[in-house]
Formats: C-alpha cells, sequence, structure tokens
C-alpha cells in the first residue's frame, strides 16, 4: 500500500513538472530582422525572384510584420496581420507567383480561415450556359 501511494505521489509531481515547462523555453527566440530575412529567403527561393528591389521590397514587408508579431497579438490580430500580409503579397508578386505562393506543394494551402481569394474579387465571374 505504501509503495502504491509512493508510486501514485511521484507520478502526480513528475505529471506536474512536465505540464509546468513552458515550450518557447526550448526554442530560441528570433529577432524581427532574422524572422524578415528567412521568410523573405525562403519567398524568393520559391518563387525564383532575382528582381533586387523586389526583393527589398518584400523583406521590408515581412521586417514590418514580424516587428507587429514581438507585440504579443491576440489570435483575432494575428489572423488580420496574416490577412493583411497575404493582401500585400498580393500587390507585390504578380499573379502567377502569388497563385504559386499560395498553393506551394510542401505546406497545406497558405489561407488561414476566414481569409478570402484576394485575387478573385477583381475577376468578373463567367456566365454558364445551360446544356
Amino acid at each position: 500500500m505504501i509503495k502504491k501511494l509512493f508510486f501514485l505521489c511521484f507520478a502526480a509531481l513528475l505529471a506536474g513538472y512536465v505540464m509546468a515547462q513552458d515550450p518557447s523555453e526550448d526554442r530560441p527566440q528570433r529577432s524581427p530582422e532574422e524572422e524578415a530575412l528567412m521568410q523573405t529567403t525562403r519567398l524568393v527561393r520559391e518563387l525564383e525572384i532575382t528582381d533586387s528591389v523586389r526583393i527589398d521590397t518584400i523583406y521590408r514587408m515581412h521586417l514590418k510584420y514580424a516587428k507587429l508579431r514581438q507585440k504579443g497579438l491576440t489570435r483575432s490580430e494575428n489572423l488580420q496581420r496574416m490577412q493583411a500580409i497575404y493582401e500585400e503579397l498580393s500587390h507585390l508578386l504578380t499573379p502567377e507567383e502569388f497563385e504559386r505562393f499560395m498553393n506551394h506543394p510542401a505546406e497545406s494551402p497558405r489561407r488561414p480561415r476566414g481569409a478570402t481569394n484576394v485575387r478573385a474579387k477583381s475577376k468578373p465571374v463567367q456566365p454558364t450556359e445551360p446544356q
């Protein structure tokens, strides 16, 4: 009986210790500059962008939103931030690049919940003929 009680107390203390660990302690926090550089590098490599002016513009956009992210936004503010990023990227990238960005095969589609296709808003709907 004493062994069972000891084991139960040990298991409870171990579970409490595991639950008390902060998951962000394990990974180092990146600065906004490092995060923006990493995101820009990945985007440039993924879309094969070679124009240095566009690369610099994309970096500055990523830096602006990385600094905003560091402020500890709520979930809804973070969703708005992501939608703003997609909106801005839709203007910085060509239609083909933006489509490739949104549907990159290495990851699931980059559309957060509630996000709408920015380019679809400007395209007229083609009427279908009944057969």
